[in-house]
């Protein structure tokens, strides 16, 4: 996944997130933060359901 990609995934997500922002950062920080983002996202629906 691109960069690009990693910090679009992010903002569909973290919607109160800014891709100039996350350009800032490593291509492997926006790995690991999607990846954080993405297990609270379904923790999240894991307890609303």
């Amino acid at each position: 996944m691109s960069k690009r990609e990693l910090i679009d995934y992010i903002c569909e997500i973290n919607k109160g997130a800014r891709p100039e922002f996350l350009a800032n950062f490593s291509e492997e920080d926006l790995k690991s933060y999607l990846e954080n983002l993405m297990e609270l996202d379904l923790e999240k629906l894991a307890f609303c359901c």
